[in-house]
């Protein structure tokens, strides 16, 4: 079982509204299947759940970009393997 981190908890990018926000229903989804799932995003300040984002990446097996923060376009991954809908990341560890 994975521990997995999402990047991006905001409805959308360079915001910090988390009203009607699908990260929020992904991580529901995935906190029965995976070992962990860690949260962290720049512009929210409301969830106190949330962690910073370089402790994220450390604890995290799989990382998955859920809103597109700018932020993340150039962040330091760890060569983590990370899922990437978007397709605003480049690297070898990029999944589409």
């Amino acid at each position: 079982s994975l521990t997995i981190g999402l990047l991006g908890m905001a409805f959308k990018a360079e915001i910090d509204d988390v009203r009607a926000s699908l990260s929020y229903k992904f991580k529901k989804l995935l906190n029965g299947q995976a070992r962990a799932v860690l949260t962290t995003d720049p512009f929210v300040t409301t969830d106190p759940d949330l962690m910073p984002f370089d402790e994220v990446v450390s604890k995290s097996d799989l990382l998955i970009l859920c809103t597109p923060h700018a932020a993340y376009s150039d962040a330091d991954l760890k060569g983590k393997p990370v899922v990437d809908v978007w397709g605003q990341l480049d690297g070898a560890n990029i999944i589409r």
